[in-house]
């Protein structure tokens, strides 16, 4: 076996496309595989806007426990039959608002609770947490 050793210092001037011809047939396959996926039409009924105004948006009713139990309804004080007859008359209504209760640090479970099961069984449904301090 004969091995030449180059006498001269000059670069190789030619390039090996090799490697470039695969990356770029590997490409072309990819494309030719998603190309019909994102031209592929799905039809889809969306709803319609409705051109009358939107109903105008009901305030919340911010109901605060502070942490000895005593409770506000809007910044009212309430016991417990007032706050059960405010949840009454709301619950009447044809689209009672949201009821954001906003317990305070170092209320007991028990009263959250409480409060919770009494809008409940009045049959109100939106009922969220705000912050309690």
């Amino acid at each position: 076996m004969a091995f030449s050793a180059r006498t001269s210092g000059d670069a190789i001037a030619h390039i090996n496309v090799t490697p470039l011809v695969d990356v770029l047939l590997v490409l072309l396959v990819i494309f030719m595989i998603t190309a019909p996926v994102l031209t592929h039409k799905l039809k889809i009924d969306l709803p319609q806007s409705s051109s009358g105004t939107p109903p105008p948006s009901i305030e919340p009713i911010r109901l605060a426990i502070r942490a000895d139990g005593a409770m506000s309804w809007n910044g009212t004080p309430v016991d417990e039959p007032a706050l059960q007859a405010q949840l009454a008359v709301v619950a009447s209504r044809g689209n009672p608002p949201e009821l954001a209760i906003a317990a305070a640090d170092g209320v007991p479970y028990q009263a959250v609770a409480r409060v919770l099961a009494q809008a409940r069984s009045q049959g109100l449904t939106r009922i969220g947490f705000a912050d309690g301090r």
